[in-house]
């Protein structure tokens, strides 16, 4: 393992103040504190700030402010966060000179989701480190050409993706994308929790207005996907399958039809807003159920959603839309990925069917495989490696 390193992380903890967000970026800095490293978080997106009661971007960031400000001050990193937003931007948290000493002290910086507006700026950290969490619409957006968006990738020393088949099935780039997966601190996590009789997921249904385009090729959202499926509580009932859905950038899911269709439909932002209550909300699930973005199952690029991450660490088993990452992760016991519809159904039943058995491996698979000790050890040895 690398030796105490000074590590900044970037991410969008206070401009989207959602607790599945939340849990995304704060486990990097939890799983980095906890090998032994001087961890800050920074967050400077040059984006005004998501505010989750209005539904919209907003210039005022107070909000966003406090929200950061009370995660870092709950997770021991009270002195230890940096943000940046409102109209016109401004720095909170960390005086300004200690921030300049951090990051010219820093061996490494993680720019988590590519979330850093103008990485070209943080140039005098050591090392910089891209972590691709959209895999295949990343690659995409470089090779249609986003205006901007190959320099702000470029600016990185190594490039890691949670596609971990992308280097196959991707569009080329001309990048080293080395495989990554969502970091998760297990002993957040409590499978002795008590939990419903009901398959859960959280979901957008809806992040984008249209669809990715490349070489003839359609990148969708999960609405496409999960089109697909709607039929399925009919097909595993007396199994319950609930969604909590936003609506994705006011976009509405079409609550009635799926309840129509006998889909429990629960409101997000009343069960699981923060990081709290979206750990009990995951933790009080029997298991998830979930369909991927239709880029990620047309591109096949290996991506594992770091929500479905959390879920494993809890002991709840995941039927999940096999995007390509039943040739990198165990599958058949645990995390059972479908295709089609009978697929679906069948996952369905057999996890309920077999459930403590399932349970148990959700478990062993969060441990061998996402336990951020180990996830976060390989990424920092990697990036700092002479050769990445």
């Amino acid at each position: 393992m690398t030796s105490t390193l000074r590590i900044v992380v970037s991410g969008l903890v206070g401009h989207h103040p959602l607790g599945g967000m939340t849990w995304h970026y704060v486990q990097y800095l939890l799983g980095l504190t906890r090998l032994g490293h001087d961890v800050y978080y920074l967050e400077d997106t040059g984006k005004w700030p998501y505010d989750p009661a209005r539904g919209e971007e907003v210039e005022n960031c107070a909000f966003n402010v406090g929200y950061v400000a009370g995660v870092m001050s709950h997770f021991g990193l009270r002195d230890r966060w940096a943000y940046r937003g409102g109209a016109p931007a401004r720095w909170f948290g960390l005086p300004d000179r200690e921030r300049e000493d951090v990051l010219r002290s820093a061996d490494l910086l993680i720019n988590v989701s590519g979330s850093l507006g103008r990485p070209q700026e943080y140039r005098q950290v050591r090392r910089l480190a891209y972590v691709d969490t959209d895999p295949v619409f990343t690659q995409v957006g470089i090779a249609r050409g986003r205006p901007g968006f190959r320099d702000r990738v470029d600016a990185h020393d190594v490039h890691f993706s949670f596609g971990e088949r992308v280097a196959e099935s991707g569009p080329a780039t001309g990048h080293r994308w080395r495989p990554t997966r969502q970091p998760v601190v297990l002993d957040e996590w409590h499978p002795a929790a008590p939990r419903r009789d009901a398959f859960t997921t959280v979901m957008n249904w809806k992040a984008k207005s249209r669809p990715a385009v490349h070489d003839g090729r359609s990148y969708g959202q999960k609405d496409v996907e999960f089109s697909r499926f709607l039929d399925l509580p009919g097909r595993v009932a007396p199994i319950v399958l609930e969604v909590a859905a936003n609506a994705g950038r006011g976009r509405q899911a079409p609550n009635d039809l799926l309840r129509a269709r006998g889909w429990r439909v629960v409101d997000p932002e009343g069960l699981c807003l923060d990081f709290a209550s979206y750990r009990r909300y995951v933790e009080s699930s029997m298991a998830e159920w979930s369909v991927a973005k239709h880029g990620y199952v047309e591109g096949q690029a290996g991506w594992f959603s770091e929500r479905s991450a959390c879920y494993l660490a809890a002991g709840r088993p995941v039927v999940l839309q096999d995007t390509g990452f039943s040739a990198v992760l165990p599958v058949g016991e645990g995390i059972v990925p479908f295709s089609t519809m009978d697929e679906a159904a069948a996952a369905v039943r057999e996890v309920g069917g077999h459930y403590p058995r399932h349970a148990a491996a959700a478990r062993a698979i969060a441990e061998e495989y996402f336990d951020s000790d180990k996830v976060l050890g390989r990424l920092t040895d990697e990036a700092l490696a002479a050769d990445a």
